[in-house]
């Protein structure tokens, strides 16, 4: 007979994550401050694109990031320069955020005067699309450089998220990347994706995610 105990701790994890991500949820929506989490692979051109948001929604929206990495402070002095509020999250090595540092990284950042709150995720396509940060939306960019097949590869980062911004497209003519192809396998494996192709380098794009954002920003506020 085995004198030891088996647990699952795993499940135990992600059920106590999900209901702190529930409860924090709720306390947004009282706060009236819709928090997006943003997601990708390093490099696809996360930073770039939340500069192009603040600048297309700044004058209407009262915005805050926080910038979550492994170390480095690199992406907060960025984003510092377009005026709006800004902390560095580090992580300790880990290699996602869930609820509860999600919170920590809300009460340092202050979401009282805030309308829009953007959580920019550690660079990942895998750990991060496992835990719920308590983000009222999910968001994800894929950059033209990755290729069109990712959706096979990481078949829970689409599934999870809410809508993807397929990045860098001034330079498809370089690459062998094609959306429709990449259109289809997000939506077979997520019917209700919404699909924004950009460049944040020309800003292409940024027009209609900017109207995405907004809608939701204020469908979560006014709802």
């Amino acid at each position: 007979m085995e004198g030891y105990r088996i647990l699952e701790i795993k499940q135990s994890v992600f059920e106590n994550n999900d209901r702190e991500a529930d409860k924090l949820r709720a306390e947004l929506k009282q706060n009236k401050t819709f928090l997006l989490n943003l997601m990708s692979s390093p490099g696809s051109g996360k930073t770039t694109t939340l500069r192009r948001t603040i600048e297309a929604l700044k004058d209407e929206l009262r915005i805050g990031i926080m910038e979550a990495d492994i170390d480095s402070d690199v992406d907060a002095a960025t984003i510092e320069k377009t005026g709006v509020k800004v902390i560095q999250l580090h992580t300790g090595g880990m290699c996602h955020l869930d609820a509860g540092m999600t919170r920590q990284g809300l009460e340092g950042l202050g979401v009282e005067e805030l309308d829009l709150a953007i959580l920019e995720n550690i660079g990942n396509l895998v750990c991060p699309a496992e835990f719920d940060t308590g983000a009222v939306k999910n968001a994800m960019i894929l950059s033209v450089p990755e290729g069109h097949d990712k959706p096979l590869k990481y078949p829970l980062m689409f599934s999870i998220c809410d809508v993807l911004l397929i990045n860098k497209i001034d330079v498809l003519p370089y690459f062998d990347f094609d959306i429709e192809k990449c259109r289809e396998y997000v939506l077979r494996l997520n019917p209700n994706m919404t699909i924004i192709p950009i460049s944040s380098r020309t800003g292409e794009g940024i027009g209609a995610w900017a109207d995405w954002l907004r809608a939701q920003t204020k469908a979560w506020i006014e709802g």
